[in-house]
């Protein structure tokens, strides 16, 4: 039996998940510079790992 074909993911999948992988870029990149409070802090590591691994979540869920 074949599988039923998904529907085109809708326009903001892809901003979101690029978003999401820039934020966490900047975030990280910002952790390392002391841009942020109390930096540099494994919070604001952890912050920014998590929006990234969010931008990878989007992304196996994009069609």
């Amino acid at each position: 039996m074949k599988a039923p074909a998904h529907s085109p993911s809708p326009t903001w999948v892809p901003v979101i998940m690029g978003l999401l992988f820039v934020i966490g870029s900047a975030i990280i990149f910002s952790n390392y510079l002391s841009w942020l409070p109390g930096s540099p802090d494994t919070l604001w590591l952890f912050v920014g790992l998590g929006a990234i691994l969010g931008g990878i979540i989007t992304a196996t869920n994009y069609h």
